[in-house]
């Protein structure tokens, strides 16, 4: 069985919208003021670690747009990498390369891919399929990358629903002042095999 990762840059207040600058938020671009080279390592490997990427229509759309183009190590993985994305308003064939198109019931296409062949699956971003999840109980596990503001409200990715999951802490790491990025796994979620424990 994969493993299923969802990966958020997030703040104090529980927010994921509009890091990276996207329009719609008044306190976007949030990250900026931490973005260095540590982040970018920290990244990188997450991704290395992936088998393939999971992606929400919006946040696939940005990706698309922005990575192809580019050059550096971590264009070269996202371009090359399984990208999967779920949508109900796309049409295959995807544009950027190596995308295919999940359709239907979310739980019945996820359970799937996580059943198929390859290394653990990455969700960046995508806090709409990230709720959706998390909501029925697909994620392994969690990782967020805090950020020590906050922005007065906006887009989470946690359900309001009455569910009950619990997660442990497997790692925690500094990735720079004052940001840490912690990883929780579902309590009875499996490692994947020579997987080890960081604390850092």
């Amino acid at each position: 069985m994969r493993r299923l990762m969802v990966s958020e840059f997030i703040t104090l207040d529980g927010v994921v919208e509009a890091p990276g600058g996207e329009p719609g938020h008044p306190n976007t671009s949030w990250v900026f003021d931490y973005h260095g080279p540590e982040l970018e390592r920290y990244k990188l490997r997450e991704i290395r670690e992936a088998g393939s990427m999971l992606l929400g229509r919006v946040t696939y759309e940005g990706f698309a747009e922005a990575w192809p183009p580019r050059q550096g190590e971590i264009a070269e993985v996202l371009n090359s990498m399984p990208k999967h994305v779920v949508s109900s308003t796309l049409t295959a064939p995807l544009a950027w390369s190596n995308s295919t198109l999940l359709t239907g019931d979310l739980r019945t296409a996820i359970t799937d891919l996580k059943q198929g062949d390859g290394g653990p699956i990455l969700v960046h971003g995508s806090a709409t399929l990230s709720r959706g999840l998390l909501d029925a109980g697909l994620v392994d596990d969690l990782r967020l990358m805090i950020f020590p503001v906050l922005v007065g409200g906006g887009r989470g990715i946690f359900p309001a629903s009455f569910g009950k999951s619990t997660f442990t802490l497997v790692e925690s790491e500094t990735v720079l002042p004052n940001v840490v990025a912690l990883t929780f796994r579902l309590a009875d979620a499996k490692p994947a095999l020579g997987e080890k424990q960081r604390d850092s």
